[in-house]
C-alpha cells in the first residue's frame, strides 16, 4: 500500500508501551513486536494509542515513545502518532510527533466533560497546525454528538480518516453518507467488529492483537478485502476468547491480556499502570496460556 490513505484501509496496529521492572518505559522491548508486525504485513503502526496506555503516560513519556517507535520502524510502514488530552499537551505532542517523522496524527476524542462541537473544531485545527499540517485521523469513541457535528469536524482541512469506535453500524452509515467520500472510515473496534462495520462502508481496522499474533490479523484483513465474510468470521471466531478476555472488568483488562500474553511468549513488556487491571486473575492467566498453546504461539 503506497499511500497513507491506502494504508488506512489496511490494519492499524496499536503498539503496547513496554515498561521495565521499575515501572519506567522501556522502548527497546518494543522492537521485536514491531519487527514481527512488519514482517507479517501489518500496514500501519500506531504509537500512543489506547493499547499503548496513552492516558497513563506523561507528556514526556509519550514524546519518547513516538520518537523511539519512529526509529524502530525506520520507514518500513507509516507511523501514526496518537495525540490528545488538554490542548497544550496535544499540540506539544503533535509537534514532537511531526519532528519524529510520523505520517499522520490520530487525535483521541477529548475526555473533557465539557466539549462542544464547535470547540472540537478549534481543538482539531490547533493540533493540525501544531503538527505542521500532518494529516489527521479522528478517533470517535462517542457518536452522540450527532451526524451534523461529525460532518463539521470531517470538513476540517487535513482530515483523511476517522477511527470509528462505537458499536453502531447504522450511525456509521449515516456519517459516511454525510461526509467527503475521500475520507477513510476505519473500524476502531478491532477484528471482532470488522464484518458488520465493513458491511456499511468501513475499511481497515485497528488491532491490539498484532502485538501477539499479527499473522492472524493479516489473514482476517485479506479475507475481508476479498469479500470472503465466511472465512473472516471463522478466523475471528478463533480469536473471540482473547478479545472476550480483553473486554472483562469494564474493558479494564484490554491491555492486561495483551501484556500477559506477551510475557507468556517470553517477551515481557511489564505490567500495566493503574487504573488498568494488573495482574491478570488466575483464571484469566490460564485462559491466555490456553489460547497461546491452542494456536502454537509459544
Amino acid at each position: 500500500m503506497t499511500t497513507l490513505t491506502d494504508a488506512l484501509t489496511g490494519i492499524s496496529g496499536i503498539l503496547v508501551t513496554p515498561y521495565a521492572a521499575d515501572g519506567e518505559i522501556a522502548p527497546d522491548r518494543q522492537k521485536p513486536i514491531i519487527d514481527r508486525a512488519v514482517a507479517a504485513g501489518v500496514h500501519i503502526l500506531v504509537a500512543n494509542g489506547n493499547t499503548g496506555e496513552y492516558y497513563a503516560l506523561t507528556s514526556e513519556e509519550a514524546e519518547t515513545m513516538v520518537a523511539e517507535s519512529a526509529a524502530q520502524i525506520d520507514g518500513r510502514v507509516p507511523l501514526v502518532a496518537g495525540v490528545g488530552r488538554g490542548i497544550r499537551d496535544a499540540c506539544r505532542l503533535a509537534r514532537a510527533s511531526a519532528k519524529a517523522g510520523a505520517a499522520a496524527l490520530m487525535v483521541h476524542q477529548p475526555p473533557d466533560p465539557f466539549v462542544s462541537p464547535r470547540g472540537l473544531v478549534d481543538y482539531l485545527r490547533a493540533i493540525r497546525d501544531a503538527g505542521d499540517g500532518l494529516p489527521l485521523v479522528l478517533y470517535l469513541r462517542n457518536d452522540t454528538m450527532g451526524t451534523d457535528a461529525i460532518r463539521s469536524i470531517c470538513e476540517i482541512d487535513g482530515v483523511v480518516g476517522v477511527k470509528w469506535a462505537t458499536p453502531n453500524p447504522m450511525k456509521l452509515k449515516e456519517a459516511i453518507a454525510a461526509t467527503n467520500p475521500s475520507i477513510v472510515w476505519v473500524d476502531g473496534l478491532a477484528e471482532i467488529w470488522a464484518p458488520p462495520l465493513y458491511a456499511v462502508g468501513a475499511r481497515g481496522f485497528t488491532s491490539g492483537l498484532i502485538n501477539v499474533w499479527p499473522e492472524r490479523s493479516v489473514e482476517i484483513h485479506a479475507a475481508l478485502a476479498g469479500g470472503d465474510y465466511d472465512t473472516a468470521r471463522r478466523l475471528i471466531d478463533e480469536i473471540a476468547i482473547f478479545e472476550k478476555l480483553r473486554a472483562e472488568e469494564m474493558s479494564g483488562t484490554n491491555v492486561t491480556i495483551v501484556k500477559a500474553a506477551l510475557k507468556a511468549m517470553g517477551e515481557d513488556c511489564g505490567a500495566t499502570r493503574p487504573p488498568s487491571a494488573w495482574p491478570p486473575t488466575e483464571a484469566q492467566q490460564r485462559a491466555v496460556e490456553a489460547f497461546l498453546d491452542t494456536h502454537r504461539l509459544r
